[in-house]
């Protein structure tokens, strides 16, 4: 790198964290997540909103790159602390009304999401259309896990039992999302990429050979009171392999770091994995939001004409629909009340930075085009923006602790 380069990527580093952390802090205090605001910054840099000329100038081309790969890491230690977060717990005295509520909100919105996805597929599938449209059913069954935990925390539901039943059908359903997704990823890239199967290799290597080592590893720094600060950099060069392995297997590093996450040991390490997830946690917020931030740079409305508006409008209406639907019906089959099912369905409709994850994905991978990344990404801050203030409306409906018990 020369001189100039080196100085403008601090630059935009500092301009990037800088308008990152002040557009989060400004959707926090509009009773927003801070990944809308991150976004919004990022289309404040967009050529839809200042032109391709000065869009260079705040980003220029050799610096992208490097920006690029930082918000690479803060993804991945993001996508670790997603792996490591959930466990067959959250299952536990609510399990007949979580499964409900799931299949509903996952399956409902992958049926539409596919139905939707065919008339559509001509025109922003930029090669395999199969691939393209079983993308879209997964991309509309999402729930945004991490997301739904900070707005039920904001307004102190976390221990609300409608706030342990939407995260605990929310956590499910990232999980069913996640593995639907990597099967679509292999899908695309199976046509001459003999790699891809290897993955059942990795994943046995991963469960019977790393986590084994791992479990015995943080048996032996608890007995020997090592803290989090001397393990944390080890487990992130393991995370870091973790996520080299799927890449060379043809499969986006996002699921070795996911991968990593789940087979971490979660039992018999008292405070030593608090210490650990608030390390990473630390180093993801430090670092996540430039993810955020590029992404929104890529977005562009700008070219959009009639047909496209209505594609976007169709988009957003069966995000919406399909998951309000799907979750509410689902609901009141598991035994729910109405009450409950309402501000259930509104939750459950949070996509967030997992959308943005997912659909960011898609546009490396080529499962879709530059215009329906545009869309998806609207589609992900419109239902993430609306989930506050459409609670805020049901919140009077919110019932007494038994009523909700009685259909767990």
């Amino acid at each position: 790198m020369t001189g100039n380069t080196v100085s403008d990527f601090f630059l935009a580093l500092s301009l990037v964290l800088g308008a990152g952390k002040l557009f989060g802090a400004l959707a926090h205090r509009l009773g927003q997540p801070a990944v809308v605001g991150e976004i919004c910054a990022g289309l404040l840099a967009s050529p839809m909103v200042i032109s391709q000329t000065g869009s260079d100038a705040i980003l220029p081309a050799d610096v992208k790159p490097l920006l690029e790969a930082l918000a690479q890491m803060g993804l991945a230690t993001f996508m670790f602390v997603i792996g490591y977060e959930i466990d067959g717990s959250f299952l536990r005295g609510r399990g007949r009304a979580t499964l409900g509520l799931t299949a509903g909100s996952v399956f409902i919105p992958l049926a539409l999401g596919i139905a939707l996805a065919v008339p559509l597929a001509g025109r922003y599938a930029p090669g395999n259309r199969s691939a393209f449209v079983l993308f879209v059913g997964v991309a509309m069954s999402v729930t945004a896990f991490p997301v739904l935990a900070r707005i039920l925390a904001d307004r102190g539901l976390t221990r609300h039992p409608i706030g342990g039943l939407t995260l605990a059908a929310a956590a499910l359903g990232d999980l069913i999302a996640w593995i639907c997704l990597a099967a679509v990823v292999a899908y695309a890239g199976a046509s001459g990429q003999w790699r891809t199967a290897l993955l059942p290799a990795y994943l046995v290597v991963m469960l019977t050979v790393v986590r084994p080592l791992l479990r015995a590893a943080l048996r032996r720094a608890r007995e020997r009171k090592v803290g989090a600060a001397m393990l944390v950099p080890a487990l992130f060069a393991g995370l870091m392999l973790s996520c080299s392995a799927t890449e060379w297997l043809g499969i986006h590093f996002i699921f070795g770091a996911f991968a990593f996450g789940v087979v971490m040991p979660r039992y018999a390490l008292g405070g030593l994995r608090d210490q650990i997830m608030e390390q990473m946690e630390q180093m993801g917020r430090i670092l996540l939001p430039l993810y955020f931030v590029v992404a929104g740079t890529k977005v562009d409305l700008s070219t959009f004409d009639p047909t496209a508006m209505l594609a976007l409008v169709s988009v957003i209406a069966v995000a919406v629909l399909s998951k309000a639907a799907g979750s509410y019906g689902a609901a009141r089959l598991s035994g729910l009340p109405s009450a409950v099912a309402l501000p259930v369905a509104v939750l459950m409709n949070t996509r967030g930075l997992t959308e943005i994850v997912i659909v960011s994905v898609a546009l490396e991978m080529g499962l879709i085009n530059q215009a329906f990344y545009s869309m998806m990404v609207v589609m992900a801050v419109v239902t993430t923006a609306m989930t506050g203030p459409l609670l805020r409306l049901s919140g009077a409906l919110f019932p007494d602790s038994n009523s909700l018990r009685a259909g767990a």
